[in-house]
């Protein structure tokens, strides 16, 4: 093979090559826009600026249907966003915000009215708007939300007001200067004739922020948020109401709708799902923070990868005349060790990440017809992957900063930077957390609608009957991925742990059982009612975590092991069996504590996983180079002063 790097290359790429290519050459004119020596207001009026250049290069339109003004092609537009990672993490919020959450939500919650009257403006960025759902009172549950819109049938009108002071919209990006229209999500308190007023639920409406000089509105109060610990690109800030008035058009009513005299209508008719219903539309969120965090990884991985390849520390005893005198850190094992098993990490994300933004694409794209148990399937392992992704992103990059020593310290070599600009992905589009207890209740429940709010009373109503199957038929995989499970299951001897079907049997095994014991745990819940059925939910909660993680693991390496399988090359082939290998076995050792104590390793087995761990970092030493200049990161943004 002439070329390693660039073959690994199309594998990582995968189905969005020529999306990547060309986000590749917008960035490689555009350099990197970060520099935190300069003011909070330098960096956003940078960011603004970048912002409305973007709105030009088609990136933004993709995620748009050609109906609306875009050009139908979500999972172009997602990838390119996560791939602004590499030249602005500020960049790539902003632009998540204004494209995919405001603009989401006004074309999969609204109907034609509003498509024809702000899609053209938005894309074009003329028209810039925020995103205000999380409250200071309530992030995660979001159908606590206290902000109240109550129409009021005499005027037509809703009011929209912040009746508590935890119902102040907070941490709202673009809401602190240059949103001057916000999605806003409140509570739609209606009353038909004859009715008493009361909650309808939570429902988006559109309501003005501000006048063309930039002035707050009357009745609305905006504000800073101040410096954050990274992101300073970004102009977060709180918005209070109080009694604004917006007409009734400004509903957006895709999935309900309120009459002239108040009289309230929806096509589905239980709250919780039309509710579920809603926020699944907007479920790009959180497939682009999963795609930036593995963006943000690897650029850190390339980064501290090539300071090892050439920095070097201590000498070799009995280095010859002419030779160096001391090690390169990439040939210490305990570097390897800090390394390249994160890079085996981000290997096996992005191609779960490929795999979730084709799925997407398929379920949202043009003429896609709407299939309820995709999009909850999709749901659940958006929130899944988001979360592992960006415990990746956060443990990676601190794990690079500290592989640089003090030179991983300075600004200038950008890994504080990112450090700092990507944190906040860990509870940004859901804490991770939660999320991960969502995974496993969706494992839990087979979707029941009546307990699809994280409800620990609906949880202890309901548990599986078949651990096996629910986890089988939950995530279908690539025939061959199956035939190497089920075919060492059968065997039942000694795993050999460099054997495909052993790996992912072992990973398999472990979801089974925890959704098994956890099911069981919840069936004994069943007879509780009350504060006691909700104190034996919360003591199983790091159960279903565990779950959750083992669950996405489990997939994520299922992920990896189809592309591999499809590469045809032997070189390309062997590479990535070994890292394959690398990222399964590093995930066992991870959590080898449970394969030990529920003996699905023995003792020496599982010293085994050690000892194979280390010898799969010797075996891709030689090819670490390649392997991060595979994620096809443009020079000039990898061009930081340690490297020069």
């Amino acid at each position: 093979m002439a070329d390693l790097g660039t073959a690994l290359r199309s594998l990582l790429d995968g189905p969005y090559a020529q999306a990547r290519e060309s986000t590749r050459d917008l960035l490689a004119s555009t350099g990197v826009l970060t520099d935190p020596s300069h003011s909070v207001e330098e960096q956003r009026t940078q960011t603004r600026e970048a912002l409305l250049a973007l709105a030009k290069s088609g990136i933004p339109a993709a995620g748009f249907a050609k109906d609306h003004g875009g050009t139908g092609d979500p999972g172009a537009s997602i990838v390119g966003f996560e791939m602004l990672v590499y030249a602005d993490v500020s960049l790539m919020v902003k632009a998540g915000v204004q494209w995919g959450l405001f603009g989401g939500a006004v074309e999969n919650l609204g109907t034609q009215r509003h498509h024809d009257t702000y899609l053209p403006r938005i894309i074009d960025g003329d028209l810039l708007g925020c995103f205000a759902m999380t409250e200071t009172g309530h992030g995660s549950d979001v159908q606590s939300l206290e902000t109240t819109a109550t129409y009021d049938a005499a005027t037509g009108e809703f009011i929209i007001d912040s009746p508590t002071a935890t119902a102040r919209k907070d941490y709202i990006g673009g809401a602190a200067h240059d949103a001057t229209l916000a999605a806003v999500f409140a509570q739609l308190v209606t009353a038909g004739p004859g009715e008493e007023p009361h909650s309808r639920g939570v429902h988006c409406l559109l309501v003005p922020l501000r006048d063309d000089e930039g002035r707050d509105l009357p009745g609305v109060t905006t504000s800073d948020c101040g410096v954050k610990g990274g992101l300073n690109g970004v102009d977060n800030g709180r918005i209070v109401f109080d009694q604004v008035r917006v007409p009734r058009e400004n509903l957006l009513d895709r999935y309900a709708s309120v009459a002239e005299d108040g009289t309230y209508s929806s096509p589905i008719e239980n709250p919780n799902r039309r509710f579920f219903t809603m926020l699944g539309t907007l479920i790009r969120g959180r497939v682009s923070i999963a795609g930036a965090s593995g963006a943000a990884a690897r650029q850190a991985l390339a980064i501290a990868v090539r300071y090892a390849l050439r920095r070097r520390q201590f000498g070799a005893p009995g280095a010859a005349a002419g030779e160096p005198q001391e090690v390169l850190l990439m040939d210490y094992r305990t570097h390897q060790r800090r390394l390249l098993p994160a890079l085996a990490r981000a290997y096996a994300l992005q191609t779960a990440q490929n795999g979730l933004v084709e799925t997407l694409s398929n379920i949202q794209g043009a003429g896609a017809v709407a299939d309820p148990t995709a999009q909850r399937n999709l749901e659940a392992l958006a929130a899944g992957v988001k979360a592992y992704a960006s415990w990746h992103a956060t443990e990676t990059i601190q794990e690079c900063r500290e592989a640089c020593g003090g030179a991983g310290y300075m600004a200038a070599n950008r890994l504080t930077t990112l450090k700092a600009d990507t944190d906040v992905f860990t509870t940004f589009e859901g804490d991770n957390t939660v999320l991960m207890q969502l995974v496993g209740k969706e494992l839990l429940t087979g979707y029941a609608d009546d307990v699809r709010g994280l409800d620990p009373l609906g949880m202890a109503s309901f548990a599986v009957s078949n651990a096996a199957e629910v986890v089988l038929e939950r995530t279908p995989v690539a025939p061959l991925v199956a035939r190497l499970r089920d075919a060492t299951r059968r065997e039942g001897d000694e795993p050999d742990l460099l054997d495909r079907g052993t790996q992912i049997s072992l990973l398999t095994d472990r979801e089974e059982h925890l959704l098994d014991t956890l099911a069981r745990r919840m069936q004994a819940a069943r007879k509780l009612s009350g504060a006691e059925a909700f104190a034996a939910v919360n003591r199983a909660q790091d159960h279903l975590v565990h779950l959750g993680r083992a669950h996405v693991e489990r997939v994520v390496l299922e992920s990896f092991v189809a592309a591999v399988c499809e590469v045809e090359d032997d070189e390309l082939r062997s590479v990535l069996d070994a890292v394959c290998d690398l990222y399964a076995l590093s995930v066992v050792e991870a959590d080898k504590a449970w394969f030990l104590e529920h003996r699905r390793l023995s003792v020496g087995r599982a010293k085994n996983v050690t000892a194979s761990v280390n010898a799969l970092c010797e075996r891709l030493r030689p090819h670490a180079a390649d392997l991060v200049d595979a994620f096809g990161i443009p020079e000039n943004l990898l061009d930081v002063e340690m490297l020069r």
